[in-house]
């Protein structure tokens, strides 16, 4: 079997809850060192770069791979696909936020803002994602690698 063959038979619904779950996490330790009162020294710094970084990757590869591929084959998500690239949009304006507020040394209370706002943005959106999309990627035959679409996680 080809590389090509193994990725078409992806099954990409699977792969993005897990994308999913794994940022979920991601967000929870970063949360977690937050609220033990952790300044932002190089461990914290460490999470929400790491959160940061794969969080954009996640949705910068869903708009460059994953949501081209939707729209070429369902042309009536065009709309769903429109919100959830506004989502990215304003999930990445919350993240510069709080690499800023990093970056500045803010309190473990403003950084746990930070954080609960890009959390309550990011679940919904996860959220809507799947509702939306998932038996759409379950039919998915995308020739492509899976971490390139749905980011390195």
């Amino acid at each position: 079997m080809t590389d090509g063959e193994k990725a078409r038979l992806v099954a990409w619904g699977d792969e993005l809850r897990g994308v999913h779950r794994r940022l979920r996490e991601a967000l929870a330790i970063t949360q977690g060192a937050v609220a033990a009162g952790e300044r932002p020294g190089r461990e914290l710094l460490l999470f929400c770069h790491g959160f940061c970084t794969a969080l954009t990757a996640h949705h910068e590869g869903e708009d460059r791979e994953l949501f081209p591929a939707i729209a070429a084959s369902h042309p009536e998500l065009s709309e769903t696909l429109r919100k959830l690239e506004q989502d990215h949009s304003m999930i990445g304006h919350l993240i510069g936020g709080l690499e800023q507020a990093v970056a500045s040394a803010a309190t473990a209370d403003e950084l746990a803002e930070h954080l609960e706002g890009i959390a309550a943005i990011m679940e919904s959106h996860f959220r809507y994602e799947e509702r939306q999309l998932l038996s759409v990627l379950d039919a998915l035959a995308l020739d492509a690698d899976p971490a390139r679409v749905l980011g390195p996680l």
